[in-house]
């Protein structure tokens, strides 16, 4: 394994600090503040820490303040409801005191039941197609030296995507994006650490959908961008060490938000997992 994905996986191994409490590193991405996707995926393994013989099926959780990557976070979990097929947990994530995530994810027993989904799109395969971070080492010498680590740094969860834009010189587009996603090297059987790795990444590339149609992008000057919700409904079992397909789109943008929907597609064409997110897109005052 290599050391950035086992740096990943022990970041989200939560140390308890008292009765479904827990408590979780943070790390810097280059980013002002914490990685949304970082309290995600810390918040499920909370949550997922207090229910036995029971994986995630939906998570739903709004961001309330910026995280600070220079300090830990505190996750409370609060046993909502055990019934006999689904169990429901809430999780308050908190910083100095303050809430910066709340909440709710819902577990239930392995069950058979009717079956139908959506045909993955057709698109090309990740063979062949450059990472992110390749193409941030072509964009690196043309971009502000501060902003040469996060376009270059190296990266757990390996993103290829199909179409990408220059985000130097952005231009309009469909309100559309796919890109490959997995793990960097082989990850233990534990569905629950590949559902916490799933809602880690399924916050990468997703807010930028909104931004497609309007020609800009997270480099694009004058503009707050930030998270403000995040879903996600996990259908079926995969790995975070196989390729995923993330399908993205935005249906639509108004009142400052711009609204995002996922899927996941294994390299057979099973949809995993659906995601949507609201996002603040703001342009400010010049």
């Amino acid at each position: 394994m290599l050391d950035v994905t086992r740096r990943l996986l022990e970041l989200l191994d939560l140390s308890p600090i008292g009765d479904d409490h827990f408590q979780g590193d943070s790390e810097d991405l280059g980013f002002p503040n914490v990685f949304g996707g970082q309290v995600l995926g810390q918040a499920l393994m909370a949550a997922s820490r207090t229910v036995e013989n029971r994986l995630c099926h939906s998570l739903h959780a709004y961001f309330l303040r910026p995280g600070n990557h220079r300090m830990p976070i505190d996750y409370e979990v609060q046993r909502v409801r055990d019934g006999g097929s689904f169990s429901v947990r809430r999780v308050i994530a908190r910083q100095d005191g303050k809430e910066i995530l709340t909440g709710s994810m819902s577990f239930q027993v392995q069950e058979e039941g009717l079956e139908h989904q959506f045909e993955m799109p057709r698109v090309p395969g990740p063979d062949g197609l450059q990472s992110e971070q390749e193409l941030g080492r072509l964009l690196a010498p043309h971009v502000p030296e501060r902003m040469r680590d996060i376009l270059t740094r190296e990266r757990p969860i390996e993103i290829r995507p199909v179409d990408p834009m220059n985000p130097l010189r952005p231009e309009p587009r469909p309100p559309y994006k796919q890109s490959w996603f997995r793990a960097l090297g082989p990850l233990p059987d534990d569905p629950v650490l590949h559902r916490c790795l799933l809602t880690y990444a399924s916050d990468f590339q997703f807010l930028g959908t909104s931004l497609n149609p309007h020609g800009i992008t997270f480099m694009s000057p004058n503009m707050q961008v930030a998270s403000l919700d995040h879903a996600i409904w996990f259908h079926r079992d995969f790995r975070m060490d196989e390729w995923l397909l993330y399908d993205k789109d935005s249906p639509s943008a108004s009142g400052g938000r711009g609204f995002n929907r996922g899927n996941f597609y294994n390299r057979d064409g099973v949809l995993v997992a659906s995601t949507t997110q609201e996002a603040l897109i703001r342009r400010r005052s010049s």
